[in-house]
């Protein structure tokens, strides 16, 4: 909320939906609730009440039903309110009829995601992908989004498009989009380009990946110096930043950030940011990083679980990485094994067992060998400089000796010739 500073923030009530018909992860919970008062907070809101209905099902006009509708309409009134939050998504028509109900404007969890992002978006690429996510969900609302589209910008929920965007007809909306994607197209090029480049220098990808604000900013930061911002807020970087990382003498790599997730993350969103996190897809290793203090661990490791079962290629390895170890009172109450590193990045405990495990994860799939290769066999020289990293060429009177890191399947390839240490 930066409209001239907005010194006063706007208030509003929050209310969430448990229903029997609904999936557990679609029902909202005081925890979802909580945590939809952070997002508020974030987008630059303060919650002044937070109500949880239960019912069987939905309302179907209404979503709550009108008599729950009256009571938020009260408190609206007592508390000099303007605007309602749902923790849960709605219908174009359940927008309008709870705006009329309750005379405020009515925003779902989707929508309000979507107005931090808007705030967050820096970089070309993040305003692009926002944009298209803004359109794609606004698209099909736009016959009942009731007076909080005849509001002017400036409020929760108005970033992104705009108004008089959003009023023309739908046809242009679409021609937006569709150029929208096909910008986002030309980005996934541009990054197929340089992954192609890594690929042929052969340095490994690790992707940092966890719930937002679990630190990964604070831990790429602390690795690399990349100086990136690092704020106790959600979804405070939003734009991927990739960084090379010495780990140890023979082995170097590239460490990406990636966008924080989030329970009930809009689908919207995962689509349109599909440029940036298909950088999970390729790369060789996984940091999960989780906030060892949250009250609300294991669900939040559970979430993350899910997306990166969706988005990172079968088989990637893992690391689980839990930060702020140092906030919690009995380090021995966290899990322990290979696989999980307890750790603080601000302070740097544990920093030094990370590198550890990421080398010898990596190193399981990389080969350091020396080759001694024919002169009748330049496709093989060719094949190492394309697609290892190549550490020293010797011309020999016996053939091009050659010492390189290569990836499983090159090692395979010229496994014969591989030179026999001297006894």
């Amino acid at each position: 909320m930066q409209q001239n500073d907005r010194v006063k923030a706007e208030k509003a009530i929050l209310v969430g939906l448990s229903a029997d018909c609904f999936r557990p992860e679609e029902n909202a919970t005081d925890e979802s609730l909580d945590e939809l008062e952070a997002l508020l907070e974030t987008a630059g809101g303060i919650c002044e009440a937070k109500v949880l209905q239960n019912r069987h099902t939905p309302d179907p006009h209404s979503f709550i039903g009108e008599g729950k509708a009256q009571e938020v309409r009260t408190l609206l009134e007592s508390t000099g309110a303007t605007l309602v939050v749902f923790d849960n998504d709605l219908s174009p028509s359940q927008i309008r009829a709870l705006e009329e109900l309750t005379d405020a404007t009515v925003l779902d969890r989707s929508a309000l995601i979507l107005d931090i992002f808007a705030q967050r978006a820096k970089t070309a690429e993040g305003r692009l992908q926002v944009e298209l996510a803004q359109y794609q969900y606004l698209l099909p609302k736009l016959s009942g989004m009731g007076t909080s589209m005849s509001r002017l910008g400036g409020g929760i929920g108005t970033r992104g498009p705009g108004e008089t965007k959003l009023e023309t007809d739908r046809r242009h909306i679409r021609e937006r989009i569709t150029r929208l994607q096909a910008e986002l197209d030309e980005v996934r090029r541009v990054r197929a380009t340089q992954r192609e480049r890594r690929v042929k220098n052969s340095m490994p990808v690790v992707a940092l990946v966890g719930y937002t604000n679990a630190g990964k900013s604070t831990l790429l930061n602390a690795l690399t110096g990349a100086g990136i911002p690092a704020n106790d807020r959600l979804f405070d970087t939003l734009d991927t930043t990739t960084r090379r990382l010495k780990v140890s003498d023979h082995l170097e790599i590239l460490l990406s950030d990636t966008v924080g997730f989030i329970a009930k993350l809009p689908h919207h969103l995962i689509e349109a940011f599909q440029a940036t996190l298909e950088e999970l897809q390729y790369a060789d290793l996984l940091l999960h990083v989780i906030d060892a203090s949250d009250p609300h661990r294991e669900a939040h490791i559970e979430v993350v679980d899910r997306l990166i079962d969706k988005l990172a290629k079968p088989g990637v390895p893992v690391l689980r990485c839990y930060n702020k170890a140092d906030l919690v009172g009995d380090v021995s109450n966290l899990p322990i094994g290979e696989k999980n590193i307890p750790m603080c990045a601000r302070s740097g405990i544990g920093m030094d067992e990370l590198l550890t495990r990421i080398e010898e994860t990596l190193t399981g799939q990389l080969h350091r060998a020396v080759f001694l290769l024919p002169y009748s066999d330049a496709g093989a020289l060719a094949q190492l400089h394309e697609q290892a990293q190549v550490l020293r060429v010797d011309y020999l009177p016996e053939g091009v000796e050659v010492e390189a890191v290569c990836r499983e399947e090159l090692f395979g390839r010229l496994k014969r010739f591989v030179k026999e240490p001297e006894a």
